[in-house]
């Protein structure tokens, strides 16, 4: 018998390495853990049924799992993992369907999804603006500092989702001759005084945050924002358009300096570029206590193992 199976959906790499922490997490508390993940699905037209054909790959994963480690609790990372759940768990989540599914594009998930929380025996949200055991993803520091010999770097795996076009205009509108932004994800011929490397290693994209002086972004909504953390985590001036969803790491440079969590991105740029906030690395490592792997390791230990187990 497993004391906790962790159902993955892995739809994204994001949310894959969000639930091996969690699961290192389990372990490092002493607790056995089963990580069980959805097979990876195709594209389909809408979100409904994106959400179906994931939610249903999940459920297969979640009898394998259960049939194979006979666990003491079920975890199910994310609530379209929960929506055809086998049998109960927790549910771990970023953001709910009600919120990232407006309209027809949740039409089915929401009602489903509020019968799912009312029936979970314990809610674990990634940020404390929702019920239950707040359990963030660990982000740390990658690596020693580097000389700053980039400008700016940007996540873009998604170019419509990130809005490239917005963050590519703002870039254009602030930058000075000689500054580059390095696009992380985006392929393609770039404009002027912009480079796309393209997908890239893990390793290779912490490196990038190492030698950066911002790292920029322009998302309409953002649910929780791993990327973002990392670059706050490697010493990286976060500038940022503001946005629907729990979004923790532009609270946090907010509360360091107004100025760069703006609308007018270009202004936001050229103002971190030319008047960085002072002591910005360690006002946003300071912020980022409760991130590190030891603060979340002892929430896993004290909290949430003896809710799941009792």
């Amino acid at each position: 018998m497993t004391d906790v199976l962790l159902v993955s959906l892995g739809s994204t790499g994001g949310w894959r390495a969000a639930d091996a922490q969690l699961a290192g997490s389990i372990e490092r508390a002493g607790a056995t853990v089963a990580l069980v993940t959805a097979a990876p699905q195709r594209d389909v037209r809408t979100f409904a049924l994106t959400d179906l054909a994931w939610a249903r790959a999940a459920r297969v994963a979640a009898q394998r799992g259960i049939a194979e480690h006979e666990p003491r609790a079920i975890v199910y990372s994310t609530t379209t993992a929960a929506l055809l759940w086998p049998r109960p768990g927790a549910i771990r989540f970023d953001t709910l369907a009600r919120d990232s599914r407006p309209g027809r594009h949740g039409l089915w998930q929401r009602p489903l999804e509020r019968r799912r929380l009312a029936q979970a025996p314990l809610l674990v949200p990634m940020t404390p603006d929702q019920p239950g055991v707040t359990v963030p993803v660990p982000v740390e520091p990658s690596g020693a500092a580097r000389e700053r010999d980039l400008a700016a770097v940007a996540y873009v795996p998604d170019p419509v989702k990130r809005r490239l076009d917005v963050l590519l205009a703002a870039w254009d509108a602030a930058r000075h001759e000689g500054e580059e932004l390095v696009v992380e994800g985006a392929v393609g011929t770039p404009p002027e005084g912009v480079r796309f490397a393209g997908r890239v290693s893990a390793e290779e994209f912490r490196a990038l945050l190492r030698r950066a002086r911002l790292f920029v972004a322009a998302p309409a909504r953002e649910d929780y924002g791993i990327a973002p953390l990392e670059a706050l985590a490697d010493g990286c001036v976060l500038v940022t358009t503001p946005a629907i969803g729990p979004y923790p790491a532009a609270a946090i440079a907010r509360a360091i300096d107004p100025r760069l969590v703006t609308d007018d991105l270009a202004s936001g740029i050229r103002a971190a570029l030319d008047d960085p906030p002072a002591d910005f690395a360690a006002r946003a490592a300071a912020a980022l206590a409760p991130y590190r792997r030891a603060a979340v390791d002892r929430v896993v230990a004290d909290e949430l193992l003896p809710r799941l187990l009792g």
